[in-house]
C-alpha cells in the first residue's frame, strides 16, 4: 500500500469518529436551541470562520505545498518567517475585526461577549496554521488526525455536560455553544503548538540552508493569498447566504420567524447530514496537496494523472452510495433534530449538491498543487454569481421558496464541479476521461 493511501485511509478513520461525534455535537445543539435558536448559531458560524480564515491566512496550504516541494534544509528558515508572517497577520486581523465588531450591527442579535470570542480565536489560528501546515507536508498525518478528533470530541463532552446538568434561555445556551467550540480550537493549538515546538528544536540542530526573508514570504504569499482570495470568497459568500435565503424567502411570502427557522433546518439539518461524508473527502485534499505538489514539481505527469484517476473513482465509489443512502432514509435522519418533513424534503433535492461537492474538495486540492488556484478563484466566483442570482430569482416566487432555492444550490456545485475537472484535464493535457489528449488525437 502506497503512503497516499496509508495517509488517506489513517484521515478517513479518525475523521469517520469525528463526523460521529459531530453528528451528536449537531443534535444537542438542534435539541438545545430549538429551530430560531439553531438558525442563529448557522448564521454565525460563517462569520466564525471567515475571521478563522483571514487569521490563518491560508498558511497550512502554502508551508505544506512549501515543505513537499523543498529539502528538510530549507525548512527550519521558512518556519521561522511563517511565524513573523503570522505575528504581522494576527495583529491586523484582531484591529480589523475589533473596528468592525465595534462599529458594525452585524452581532447585534447576540450576546456582547460574543465579538470577544470571536477576536479570541484570531492568535489560535495564525499559529496553529503553522504546525499544521508543517505536520501535513511532512505527511504526518496522524497528528493531524488526532487533533481533528481531540477538537470534536471536548465540543461534545463540554456541550453534554453542560446542557444535561444545567437549563439555560436561549441567548445563554447559544453563548455556551459558541464558547465550547472556541475551547476546542484552544485544545487543538495546544497540543499542536507543544508538538511542533519539539519538531523546531529538533530542526534547528540540522545544517539549515538560509532563505532570505522577502524570497520566503513571496513563496508563501504565492500560494496563500489566492487562496485566501478563494475562501474569503467562499466565507463572504456563506456569510450573505443566510440573509439571501431568508429575504427571498420573505418576499416568496414567507414571516421573519418562518423564514429564520427553515434556514434553520436547511443548514443545521439538511446540510449537516448532507455533508457528514465530506470528512472522506477534506482527508483525500490533505494527502492530495503535498503528493500532487510533489509530483508537480518533479514533473511527474503520470503519477499525477494516476492520482486523479484514484482521487475520482474513489469519490464515486463513497459519494454514490452515500447520497442514496440519505435519500432513502431522509426522513428517520431528520426526525433525529427536528419532527419537521421540511427537513427531509430538502434533504432529498440536495442530492446533487451534495455529490459534486465530494468532487469539488479534493479537486481544489488538486488545482492547488498544480499552481491554479486564481482558476480555482475564477471558478468559485462564476460558480457562485449564477447560483446565488438563480437561488434569489427563484426563491422569491411563491410557487418555488425553498425549492427554488435548493435548485440555485444545486446549479451551482455542478457548474463549479465540471469548471475545476476540464481545467484539470487541459492542464495535464488529457481528456475527460483520463486518457492522453495527443494520442486521442492520433
Amino acid at each position: 500500500m502506497t503512503s497516499f493511501f496509508r495517509g488517506t485511509i489513517l484521515l478517513v478513520v479518525a475523521a469517520f469518529f469525528s463526523e460521529c461525534v459531530e453528528f451528536f455535537v449537531n443534535m444537542i445543539l438542534a435539541r438545545e436551541l430549538g429551530e430560531q435558536g439553531m438558525g442563529l448559531y448557522m448564521s454565525i458560524m460563517p462569520i466564525i470562520f471567515l475571521v478563522f480564515i483571514l487569521a490563518s491566512l491560508e498558511l497550512p496550504i502554502s508551508i505544506s505545498k512549501f515543505v513537499a516541494e523543498n529539502k528538510q534544509q530549507l525548512h527550519y528558515n521558512l518556519l521561522q518567517h511563517a511565524i513573523k508572517l503570522a505575528r504581522v497577520v494576527m495583529l491586523m486581523v484582531m484591529v480589523l475585526a475589533t473596528v468592525v465588531f465595534s462599529f458594525s450591527s452585524v452581532l447585534d442579535e447576540f450576546n456582547p461577549y460574543v465579538k470577544w470570542l470571536i477576536i479570541g480565536l484570531v492568535p489560535i489560528a495564525a499559529f496553529s496554521s503553522i504546525a499544521r501546515g508543517y505536520f501535513m507536508g511532512v505527511q504526518q498525518m496522524g497528528k493531524i488526525a488526532f487533533s481533528n478528533f481531540l477538537r470534536k470530541i471536548f465540543q461534545f463532552g463540554v456541550l453534554f455536560l453542560i446542557f444535561n446538568f444545567f437549563d439555560f434561555d436561549q441567548e445563554k445556551s447559544l453563548l455556551i455553544a459558541l464558547c465550547a467550540f472556541v475551547g476546542s480550537e484552544i485544545i487543538v493549538f495546544l497540543y499542536l503548538i507543544s508538538l511542533f515546538i519539539i519538531h523546531m528544536h529538533s530542526l534547528k540542530k540540522n545544517n539549515n540552508a538560509y532563505m532570505p526573508g522577502p524570497h520566503a514570504r513571496q513563496k508563501l504569499l504565492a500560494v496563500s493569498l489566492p487562496t485566501v482570495g478563494v475562501r474569503i470568497f467562499h466565507a463572504i459568500t456563506n456569510a450573505i447566504q443566510p440573509f439571501l435565503i431568508q429575504s427571498a424567502l420573505i418576499a416568496a411570502g414567507f414571516s421573519t420567524v418562518l423564514a429564520t427557522e427553515h434556514f434553520g433546518m436547511l443548514m443545521g439539518v439538511a446540510m449537516t447530514i448532507g455533508f457528514f461524508p465530506t470528512f472522506i473527502a477534506h482527508s483525500l485534499m490533505v494527502m492530495l496537496i503535498p503528493n500532487v505538489s510533489d509530483a508537480y514539481s518533479k514533473g511527474d505527469n503520470r503519477k499525477l494523472t494516476t492520482l486523479l484517476n484514484q482521487s475520482m473513482w474513489f469519490t464515486l465509489i463513497y459519494g454514490v452510495p452515500a447520497v442514496f443512502i440519505m435519500y432513502v432514509f431522509a426522513e428517520p435522519l431528520t426526525a433525529l433534530f427536528f419532527s419537521s418533513s421540511a427537513a427531509s424534503i430538502y434533504l432529498k433535492l440536495l442530492w446533487p449538491y451534495f455529490l459534486f461537492h465530494f468532487f469539488i474538495i479534493p479537486m481544489q486540492a488538486y488545482l492547488i498543487g498544480l499552481g491554479l488556484v486564481k482558476d480555482a478563484f475564477f471558478h468559485v466566483v462564476w460558480s457562485h454569481v449564477i447560483s446565488f442570482a438563480m437561488m434569489y430569482f427563484l426563491g422569491s416566487k411563491a410557487s418555488f421558496n425553498m425549492e427554488g432555492i435548493i435548485l440555485g444550490m444545486n446549479m451551482g456545485a455542478v457548474l463549479l464541479a465540471l469548471m475545476h475537472y476540464v481545467t484539470i484535464c487541459r492542464k495535464l493535457g488529457i481528456t475527460i476521461w483520463l486518457r492522453d489528449s495527443q494520442k486521442e488525437v492520433y
